[in-house]
């Protein structure tokens, strides 16, 4: 996979004046998802750092019943306290690991941060063991750059 082909056309959803935060962020996580054969289920989660909780935000992919993670429970909620990516090559040999389908084999979070600060993550599931590298980790770090200037 060329990540590099992949970044002007992220730079240039978040660039797009017509569209609201939401529509752009749904529109990255679309492209992703259309894009990278398996990232199978795209989304992003957002810290309100009040009640120490993560709501999901635009999605795609199956639909999941975890629309509030608390920090540190999961690979979200422990992004969320280590302010660090968190790359599962195989999901069932991850103890605190929140099952959303029995489809999923592996998942990557990177946190985006604004300011400094975790406002949220990119989280990627796959249905394919070990499919994340350090490429994907870079690009994704790229894609929630460019997000955070929405913020």
């Amino acid at each position: 996979m060329n990540f590099e082909l992949l970044k002007p056309a992220i730079s240039e959803i978040t660039e797009h004046a017509l569209l609201s935060n939401e529509e752009k962020l749904k529109n990255i996580c679309q492209f992703l998802q259309q894009n990278i054969s398996y990232y199978n289920w795209v989304g992003f989660y957002f810290a309100n750092h009040e009640t120490q909780t993560l709501h999901l935000g635009p999605y795609v992919g199956a639909e999941t019943d975890h629309t509030v993670i608390p920090f540190g429970k999961g690979i979200c909620g422990q992004v969320a306290e280590s302010n660090a990516n968190f790359v599962v090559p195989d999901v069932a040999a991850q103890d605190n690991y929140i099952a959303c389908s029995f489809t999923v084999k592996s998942e990557i979070v990177v946190p985006l941060f604004v300011d400094g600060i975790n406002i949220g993550q990119i989280d990627i599931d796959s249905h394919v063991i070990n499919p994340f590298s350090a490429a994907d980790e870079r690009f994704l770090e790229f894609v929630n750059e460019q997000v955070a200037t929405l913020f």
